[in-house]
C-alpha cells in the first residue's frame, strides 16, 4: 500500500509498512524508484531499533510520535554482515528516506509530518 506525507511541504510518496516479516525486510536488497521515495513503518508506540542489513544504499531513518519527529540518523550506512549498528528511537511511525535527504531538505527533530489519504 502506498500514501503521501509531507514534511514542511516536502511531497513523499511512501510504501506503508505493517506486518512484523515486512517490517524486519524493510529496505533490504531494494531500491527507491519512481513508484514511492520513503517507507513508511507503522508501529506500537514506544522504542525500536532498526538495522541496515543487505540495504542497498544509505538510508535517513526519521523515528515519528504522534505525527511528530522525535529523532533523525542520518545517512545511515548499509551493512553486509550479522554485527550490524542499531538505530534506536521513540515512536508509532519509522520513515525510512534516502540518505542525506533530511539534511538537504532541512528536516529536523520537532518538524510535523502530515499524512495524506
Amino acid at each position: 500500500m502506498y500514501m503521501e506525507l509531507t514534511i514542511n511541504k516536502n511531497k513523499f510518496k511512501v510504501k506503508t509498512v505493517i506486518s512484523p516479516k515486512d517490517t524486519s525486510r524493510g529496505m533490504m536488497n531494494k531500491k527507491f524508484d519512481d513508484t514511492f521515495n520513503g517507507m513508511l513503518f507503522i508501529m506500537s508506540e514506544g522504542q525500536h531499533c532498526f538495522w541496515m542489513k543487505n540495504c542497498i544504499t544509505n538510508l535517513d531513518i526519521i523515528f515519528i510520535e504522534d505525527d511528530v519527529i522525535t529523532k533523525i540518523h542520518h545517512n545511515c550506512p548499509p551493512c553486509k554482515t550479522k554485527d550490524c549498528r542499531n538505530y534506536c528511537g521513540e515512536g508509532d511511525m519509522i520513515l525510512e528516506l534516502q540518505g542525506g535527504t533530511c539534511k538537504k531538505l532541512g528536516i529536523k527533530s520537532g518538524d510535523k509530518v502530515n499524512t495524506l489519504d
